[in-house]
This record gives C-alpha cells, structure tokens and sequence, in this order.
C-alpha cells in the first residue's frame, strides 16, 4: 500500500519528482502475480490519479489567469521536472503488466491501448512532447491577451462578439472588422508558432518510426474503430447531406434580412456560426449574473434528472467551477477532472449571451461523465475516446433543451432551439473543414508546414463546405481562420469528435423524443461504462449507431429538421 500521498490541493501542486519517484520504483520492484495484481492496480491507480489530477490543478491554474506568472512557472516545473520522468514511469509500468501476460477482470481495453502506447512510446520523445505542451501555452497567450478598444472601453473578443447579435447591421459590421482587425495583428505570430509546431511534431513521429504525424496520432487518440478513409467518407456524407440544409440555413437568414448576400457579419458567429430567426429578433439574453446562470442551469438539471441536478449542485457547492469572463483569461470552455477526488472542474467565459447557457450545459454533460465513472475501480478504465466523450456533453445539450424556459418564455425558448438545432446543422460542414484541413496539413506536411499553402487550403475548404456566406473582400480574413482554431494548433485531429459525438447525440435526441427517462437512463449507464468497452459498444449502449454514412447521417438531418418545423409554430 502506497504511503505519503499529497492529501490536499496545495500540496498536490507542491509535489516534486524526488518525492514522487520512490513510488513508482515502489510498483516497478513488486512481484506481479494473479493473486496480487488488483492490488498493485489500485495502488498504481491512487498514484496515477494524484499525478493527474496534479496537472489539471497547475493546468486550470495557468487558465484562469494566463497572466498569472506563478502559476506558469509551476507549469512549467512540472512538464520538465516532472512530466517526463512520470511517463517514462508510467510507460515501464505499463510494460511490466503487458510482461506478466495476466488479463484483470475489465480490463480488455485499457490492455489494447497499453500495447498501442507501448508501440508508439519513445523516451526521446518526452521533451519533444514537453515543448508541444509549452507552444500550446504560448498560443493561449496570444489569444488569451487580444483585446480592443470599443465605445471607449478596453474589452476582450470574447465580449466584443456580443454585438455580433446585434440588429443594426452597421455595429455588427463594425465590431466584426474590430475583431477581424485585432486577430490579423498577431497573424505573423501564430505563424511563427505554426511552423514550431509541425517541426516538432515531425520529429515525434519521426521517433516513434510512424511514417507520418497523422499515423502517430491515429495510434496515440487509440482510434480502433474507424480510420482516416472512414472521416473523408463523413465528409462527404456531410456535403451531400448537410451542405444543402446549412445553405438552406444561410438562404433564410439573407431573406429575413433583405440581403442580396449574406456577409459574415450577418451571422451571430464572427467565423462560421448561427443566423438569427430574423432582422428584428431581439438579443437572447438569459442572465445577468454568473449567480442568475448557476441557479437556472441548476433548476434544468433537476427536471432533466435528479441526480444529474444533485451531480451539478456539488460543482456549485464545491467551488468546482469558474465560469465569468474576463481580461487574461485564457479563451474557450473545458471540462477536466481531479481524478483523484473523482470530481469535475468546469471552466467557461460567460457574458451573458445564450452561448454561454449552452456551453455550460456542454461541459456539465463532461461533468457528469466525470461524476458518473466515479466508481470505475482503475484509473486506465477512465479512458473514454473522445467521440463518445462529446456524445455526454452534446447529448446533455439537447437533453436539457425542453426546458431552457427556466431562461426565457415559451416563444423565447423555441427561437433558442431553432438557432440551437440550426447552429448543429451548421456546425458539420465546419467540422468537415476543420477535419479535412488537419488531413491535408499531415499528408502534405512540407506545404502543410508552409502558412501561406495553410491559408490556401482552408479557403478552397471553406468555400467547399460553407458556400452560403460570402467573403468578397474578405479573403484574407477567411483564409486565416484555420489560425483562430485552437484544436489545430493545441490538439491536432481532435476535431472530427465532436462531428461523431454530435451524430450519436442526435440519435439520443430522437429517443428523448419517443421516451426521455428511458433515453436519459441509457445515457447514463453509457457514461458510467467509462473506457471499458469499444466504441461502437458506448454508443449502442446509449441508444445510437456509431457510423459515417449518408442515410445514418441523413436521418438525423431530417429529425432536426422537423423539429425546427414544430418549434416555429411556438414563435
């Protein structure tokens, strides 16, 4: 049994490498045997789970406050001084177990992943993957420091976009190109951080004996059950299904407006995102306060199921939360885990808009997840893929949906739907470009190296998958969005998730709709198999088919559609 464990928060961060080694050598020396290995598993798992949970509380405390240089210096401590000593500890222990050849009762998948990761593990790799790390802090940076002056008032993007919901045109507009504008300023900077990334990227495949960084990451993300081939078949499945429905969408919007074009800023989104049901739509605005946005989100959970409400409470109670926006705060949403505690940390930049409701109802279907596994025994048994991951969040999303008059009335709450649903069918074809931009940059990595050739592709990409808006004028503006999406530049390849994820919590959304306690119980008991099972096992489980074919993806368009249809009979 493992002893002198941090037992608290401040001295889990404190923790060094000299105090952490002893135990893994502890592991690494004991006999392994049938009578002994559940044993040596739990202890492997209480260390697992202190070291993890270690990262999340540096990495949220670098997140909050991206100026904080405290906390980025104990970041940094922890990917040189310990980061790689602890995977290299991690990698002989998982070699040790493969060694012994004994097969723990649940544990048929975290051994599959075990032997692909020792497949792909090279110890020269550990600082490559140590500096990965610290480019996507500096990318943070960057971003988490872009503000603008707006009606004499220094404010950041994040802010700035709530006048992208603006009726009067001429402000949309204007703080669209502020934003723009601000972002062109530090496109030199990005790049310069681009070609960072594909070199070092490059050498990590390289070690690894992976023909290409694409064939690393297919390894390392542990994707069994489909391939590149299956996420090209998705796209277009998407531009022959979904394109039309989106430029549907967009073709709807430009008449309510009265437009002969619809330019981008005639969008809610600033870059790709929802239209709005008319010129004259006032702004969604559900809260005023983070309180206003706690208390409601909580009352929804507690209609859509009690324990998912009690699961939500102790986030609130329990201070696991940090969700107002503000100047150095690193951009985005998440949800991670302090693993030992088995509890949640959700983090969002809230303003006020109806985003921020969804996204808060995004990341606690993460949370849940969270909450839901705390009874898996092992820590490697906590290894969700993330394309059912983002079924918990997305399908949470709509799951919840019904009951968004906690914010707004009953004709609010249907012009909310419509733009969600109408955001969803929207979301794929940008999926589609994300995914198929991040396969050409790795099957041509010299061009996908070169930012100008990055900047070519994902206009032909845009155009290809987005064509309702137009950009006349603009090109260089849309041509450099690949650089504003964090997913390319911090997590590669993790992207095509949330296309997978959002068709599986479609096909929840239609079970809801016949049954939602049986919809919802299925939902559960998915998220509480954590990574025990495969892929398309979790989505059976939740009631879905885990598929990239035109009549799965067809159906769920038609659904969405139809519902947009009853919905706009409540408006």
């Amino acid at each position: 049994m493992l002893k002198n464990l941090p037992s608290t928060p401040e001295t889990l961060i404190a923790w060094t490498w000299p105090e952490i080694e002893p135990h893994y050598n502890d592991l690494a020396s004991r006999p392994l045997t049938a009578d002994r290995v559940d044993e040596w598993l739990t202890d492997w798992t209480r260390l697992g789970e202190k070291l993890d949970e270690m990262y999340s509380r540096l990495a949220v405390a670098t997140s909050i406050n991206t100026a904080d240089k405290e906390a980025d210096a104990r970041m940094n401590q922890f990917l040189d001084g310990i980061f790689p000593h602890a995977m290299a500890a991690e990698q002989k222990l998982k070699e040790k177990l493969l060694a012994s050849k004994l097969e723990p009762k649940g544990f048929e998948i975290p051994l599959r992943n075990m032997r692909a990761e020792a497949d792909l593990f090279r110890e020269s790799n550990l600082p490559l993957l140590s500096d990965e790390k610290k480019l996507a802090i500096e990318y943070d940076k960057i971003y988490g420091a872009q503000t603008v002056k707006w009606e004499g008032e220094e404010i950041t993007l994040t802010r700035l976009a709530m006048n992208f919901q603006q009726p009067d045109r001429a402000k949309r507009e204007k703080a669209w190109q502020a934003k723009a504008k601000r972002q062109l300023d530090d496109v030199e900077a990005i790049n310069d951080l681009w070609v960072k990334f594909m070199d070092v990227r490059a050498r990590i495949a390289k070690n690894a004996g992976k023909p290409s960084y694409r064939e690393y990451t297919w390894t390392q993300k542990l994707r069994f059950d489909y391939t590149p081939e299956d996420c090209k078949s998705f796209a277009d499945a998407i531009e022959k299904v979904v394109v039309p429905a989106a430029t549907r969408i967009y073709k709807k919007r430009q008449q309510a407006l009265g437009l002969d074009a619809l330019r981008p800023w005639d969008l809610v989104d600033g870059w790709y995102g929802r239209p709005t049901l008319a010129a004259s739509a006032p702004v969604l605005k559900p809260f005023a306060t983070i309180d206003e946005l706690k208390s409601r989100t909580s009352a929804i959970f507690h209609k859509v199921d009690p324990a998912l409400g009690g699961y939500f409470d102790t986030i609130l109670a329990e201070g696991l939360n940090d969700l107002d926006n503000r100047k150095n705060k690193a951009p985005g949403a998440y949800c991670t885990s302090y693993t030992s505690i088995r509890k949640p940390f959700i983090f969002v930049n809230a303003v006020g808009t109806h985003d921020d409701v969804m996204t808060t109802l995004h990341e606690s279907g993460h949370a849940f997840h969270v909450f839901e596994t705390a009874k898996v025994p092992y820590i490697q048994q906590l290894a969700v893929p993330m394309e059912f991951a983002e079924v918990a969040s997305m399908g949470m999303e709509l799951l919840a949906a019904p009951y968004l008059t906690e914010f707004y009335s009953e004709s609010e709450m249907a012009r909310a739907r419509i733009e969600h649903l109408e955001g969803m069918l929207l979301f794929w074809p940008f999926m589609a470009t994300v995914d198929s931009f991040q396969q050409w940059v790795y099957e041509n990595p010299k061009a996908g190296a070169d930012p100008r050739a990055c900047d070519a592709k994902w206009g032909e990409l845009w155009d290809r998958f987005i064509p309702g808006v137009d950009y006349s004028g603009m090109e260089t503006v849309k041509n450099t969005g690949w650089q504003r999406k964090l997913h390319i530049h911090q997590v590669p390849f993790y992207y095509v998730e949330y296309g997978l994820a959002q068709l599986g919590a479609v096909q929840i959304f239609g079970n809801a709709r016949r049954d939602q306690s049986a919809a919802v119980a299925a939902y559960r008991k998915a998220l509480s198999l954590g990574g025990m099972v495969t892929l398309p096992e979790l989505f059976q489980t939740a009631g879905a088919k885990f598929g990239f074919d035109v009549p799965t993806v067809k159906k769920a368009v038609d659904l969405m559609e139809e519902v947009v249809v009853e919905l706009e009979s409540k408006l």
